[in-house]
């Protein structure tokens, strides 16, 4: 077998690129250092130690499924090829969040640095009707870290006249707090306080990181990254119900629908519902309740 093809593509290409080629791409230069080794991934057979034996030179971290990690000279990257006990060789790839990536392929980045465009989402309405909320998030803050939410309900906290807590007008589940009572618990001293004011998290974090895929300023990461309407006005609804057990059921979700809705209707803005929860609803082969 050529030993050549044992190389894979890109670890080929940023051998035969020249020391300015490589030096001037991210990319090629992955896994090469300025002494002349190499980090690379090496898939091979048989024992490591005479892997090791072979190559004293070299440094091996050996992993499970007879993958290993070398560190080799350069020189001796096509002896490390031709050894039959190797099988694959191939140099490291960068990693990314891949939210910027996603930005990136959605043409996002290129619209929201436009400004001429004017697509922020100011003037939209974003229910995220999910897990809940961390509201005290600063992407969801304004600059004057005032909130963002037009509205919190939590079916999941009980309502309690007593301490001001009351559902929403018409609906008998819940706490609907409202952006005075969110700015009061933003100014709290410390968490304890702020949750006895506002006593709703998020404890998967799920409905957080939607709404800030939809919605961040980019506050946190000084606008690094940000949502894809990051002037838009949010409203959150956390589904459940008191009881801790199970998972939400389709009247609560029925129910934060028509919350949302009705929100954008009285204050007339355009609304946007984001909506992760499903439910099949059977198998679909036509016997289904039959």
């Amino acid at each position: 077998m050529d030993f050549n093809q044992k190389i894979d593509v890109s670890l080929r290409a940023s051998l035969e690129a020249t020391p300015v080629e490589r030096n001037a791409s991210d990319d090629l230069s992955t896994g090469s250092s300025s002494d002349g080794f190499w980090n690379l991934i090496v898939l091979y057979t048989g024992s490591p130690q005479t892997l090791q034996n072979e190559f004293p030179s070299s440094s091996f971290t050996f992993l499970l499924g007879n993958y290993a990690i070398v560190k080799i000279s350069e020189d001796d990257i096509p002896s490390l090829a031709a050894f039959p006990q190797v099988i694959y060789i191939e140099r490291p790839r960068q990693l990314f969040f891949e939210i910027v990536s996603a930005r990136q392929a959605s043409c996002l980045s290129a619209i929201q640095e436009n400004s001429s465009y004017g697509l922020t989402g100011k003037g939209i309405l974003i229910s995220v009707i999910d897990s809940g909320i961390d509201y005290a998030h600063p992407d969801f803050c304004n600059p004057d870290k005032t909130t963002r939410l037009v509205a919190l309900w939590d079916q999941t906290i009980l309502a309690d006249p007593s301490a001001g807590r009351f559902a929403p007008a018409g609906y008998s589940q819940g706490t609907l707090f409202s952006p005075e009572q969110i700015n009061a618990a933003l100014q709290a001293d410390t968490f304890e306080q702020r949750m006895e004011l506002v006593p709703s998290t998020d404890v998967t974090g799920h409905g957080t990181h939607v709404a800030g895929i939809a919605a961040g300023n980019g506050r946190a990461s000084g606008g690094l990254y940000r949502g894809i309407a990051p002037e838009s006005s949010l409203l959150a609804v956390k589904l459940g119900s008191p009881d801790p057990k199970g998972f939400p059921n389709t009247i609560e979700l029925m129910q934060a629908v028509d919350f949302s809705v009705r929100y954008a209707i009285e204050h007339t803005v355009p609304l946007v519902i984001n909506l992760s929860f499903g439910n099949t609803y059977g198998s679909h082969s036509g016997v289904s309740h039959s």
